[in-house]
């Protein structure tokens, strides 16, 4: 499973979303705003309006913490 989450520092939901799959043995690649990436970058790859994190698996857009938390149960890597 290849995880990307794109976080800005200062994030409780982009710490919980790692911390979940740190727990379940994943290493996410994490990039930060401002150090991997631009306000501008995040709006032209997720559209204005969206919010931190956002993950994807095996490059599928899942969405934030709430909707990560929710695909790894549906597939029996969370309990």
């Amino acid at each position: 499973m290849n995880v990307k989450i794109y976080s800005k520092l200062g994030c409780p939901y982009c710490v919980k979303t790692e911390e979940v799959l740190h727990h379940i043995g994943v290493e996410p690649t994490v990039l930060i705003l401002n150090e991997h990436f631009s306000k501008k970058d995040f709006k032209n790859l997720f559209g204005a309006g969206s919010t931190f994190p956002r993950v994807l698996i095996d490059d599928q857009l899942i969405g934030g913490a709430k909707e990560t938390i929710e695909y790894l149960q549906e597939n029996g890597r969370l309990s």
